[in-house]
């Protein structure tokens, strides 16, 4: 006897493969990006959509130096350190969880310590690349 199946959304034509995986990201190693003091392991990545999850390390007085946007909705879990948007106030400490929806302006930013987040965007991130990223691959 068969028993049926139920679809997750993930059948539906189009949709994104999600084949299991595990990735040891202690092993990893950092990709520094060409703002000073941030570097990332990329975990997943959609490349028809943009969509992803890294790992996003702040050293202790890196920036984001201008407000800015997104070109989707972006979210972050803090693991560790402390990491402000100086416009607001709004601090990332460790447990913390933001998010912030597409087009909200947003910014500039300062790592008080160390940070690592875990950040996720649901699309492309910006809407072009910003002026502090001498590298495309960074706005990614």
């Amino acid at each position: 006897m068969t028993s049926p199946t139920t679809p997750t959304g993930l059948d539906l034509p189009g949709a994104p493969s999600l084949d299991e995986i595990l990735i040891a990201t202690a092993t990893m190693e950092w990709r520094e990006k060409s703002l000073a003091g941030v570097a990332e392991k990329m975990l997943w990545r959609d490349e028809r959509t943009g969509a992803s999850i890294a790992l996003i390390k702040f050293a202790k007085g890196a920036s984001i130096p201008k407000p800015h946007s997104h070109a989707s909705n972006q979210f972050m879990y803090c693991l560790s350190g402390k990491y402000e948007y100086t416009s607001t106030g709004v601090t990332l400490l460790p447990g913390s969880f933001y998010g912030n929806p597409k087009g909200n302006v947003h910014g500039p930013t300062l790592a008080h310590e160390e940070t690592v987040v875990v950040e996720i965007y649901d699309g492309p991130h910006y809407p072009k690349v910003p002026d502090w990223y001498t590298d495309p691959k960074d706005a990614q």
